[in-house]
């Protein structure tokens, strides 16, 4: 069990850990100021504490959403006694469905047998869906719906009502409605394909429960993570930065196309105060977005902007999470680390700043199924497990790219 004096040490570790990085890197302007280069062993040294710090802040997300799980008993506990639970867990791991068949014919019962597969109880899919919100940072920033049709349609307003005055005798005339449209999600077929031997499954020490959990919401998460940020929305969700941009404003850009600030530099930030890129990034964000911003980078960005300092006050713009709960932050706005961003390169959109929550919907179809497969790779024991899921943008005002290119 997790107690919170751990999660306390290890923020004041990673404290201590940042004010001397932040030492080692002033150390390392200095002499670029007044020498015109900087010690290689400094630039080893941060390179160094670089992952450390990072593998810092993993564990604090460890120990955060550790203590944050509901334990094992309690009021947190997961209901053992489910009559269909036990069923399912007989099938996994022996090959016997007569419990789960004979409940196909119940009233209420949502299992449907009839493509040769069952679906997962319900306390153990939210347990996947659980596991999966650990370790896929879309799942947490962006809107998740559950529906229970192939696709999900909204309309969208894209233009502002026209407000005017009118005088006592005069004529009010129709606001145009030409802004509005539709937006449509489907959902589109995931599946993983987890296996094992059935002296694995007969091992009294092994908990098939979670070793099935495990295995699916960690082949689940890669896969969607993916697709939520570079798919092309081709037998898959759409992801944002697969979009068209243009570094317009949201005044005059058309909708469908999202907006992006250069670094001013091709395949990497500008030599001479790097950090106004981000400053300009989060400004392009109308107000009404902020309170849900976040950013979102991969380590490899984070890292470089680890080191950079506002120009006026020269504190540095990036601040590591101490506080239980609390993300790192940048100017301000927590970060998610993501890395299935573009890496970086010449005109790559590897970092997003905006209101994922208002711009980026998942939708989730109803029901999980799983297949036992004993024969197609014997000795192994297949289980094709299959879910449906999809996602696109729904906001192209709500989050922003940063390009990194001279313009």
């Amino acid at each position: 069990m997790i107690e919170p004096n751990e999660l306390r040490s290890a923020t004041d570790t990673l404290a201590r850990a940042f004010e001397e990085y932040k030492s080692v890197n002033d150390r390392r302007l200095n002499d670029i100021e007044h020498r015109g280069t900087s010690d290689v062993l400094d630039n080893d040294q941060l390179s160094r504490m670089d992952k450390s710090i990072n593998r810092l802040q993993d564990d604090i997300t460890h120990l955060k959403t550790s203590l944050r799980r509901p334990s094992k008993t309690g009021t947190g506990m997961v209901d053992t006694d489910s009559t269909h639970k036990k069923a399912f867990l007989k099938y996994i791991a022996k090959g016997f469905d007569n419990d789960l068949a004979a409940m196909d014919t119940k009233a209420l019962e949502v299992i449907n047998n009839a493509e040769g597969g069952y679906m997962v109880p319900p306390e153990l899919s939210d347990r996947i869906v659980t596991r999966q919100f650990d370790t896929t940072p879309m799942r947490q920033i962006a809107t998740v719906m559950t529906i229970s049709s192939e696709a999900v349609e909204m309309l969208r307003d894209t233009n502002d009502p026209v407000a005017q005055w009118i005088s006592e005798l005069g004529v009010p005339t129709d606001t145009a409605d030409n802004g509005i449209g539709r937006i449509r999600i489907p959902v589109h077929e995931l599946y993983a394909q987890p296996k094992a031997t059935q002296k694995l499954l007969d091992d009294a020490f092994i908990n098939v429960e979670e070793w099935l959990i495990n295995k699916i919401s960690a082949k689940f998460s890669r896969a969607e993570n993916n697709a939520f940020v570079v798919g092309d929305g081709i037998g898959m969700p759409r992801g944002f930065t697969s979009y068209t941009a243009q570094a317009v404003s949201d005044a005059t850009r058309s909708w469908g196309v999202l907006q992006y600030v250069p670094t001013g530099a091709t395949g990497a930030f500008a030599s001479t105060n790097p950090a106004d890129c981000l400053f300009d990034l989060m400004h392009q964000l109308r107000v009404g977005y902020h309170p849900d911003a976040t950013w979102v980078m991969p380590r490899a960005v984070a890292d470089m902007i680890r080191k950079f300092k506002e120009n006026t006050t020269q504190a540095y713009i990036w601040q590591p999470g101490l506080q239980q709960g609390q993300p790192a932050t940048l100017l301000g706005f927590p970060v998610t680390l993501g890395e299935d961003m573009p890496t970086v390169a010449s005109g790559s959109y590897s970092l997003a700043f905006g209101s994922f929550k208002e711009g980026y919907t998942i939708v989730d179809r109803i029901g999980m199924r799983i297949l036992r497969d004993p024969y197609t790779g014997a000795p192994f024991i297949k289980f094709r497990c299959t879910k449906r899921t999809g996602g696109d943008v729904v906001n192209f005002e709500a989050i922003k790219l940063l390009s990194f290119s001279a313009s």
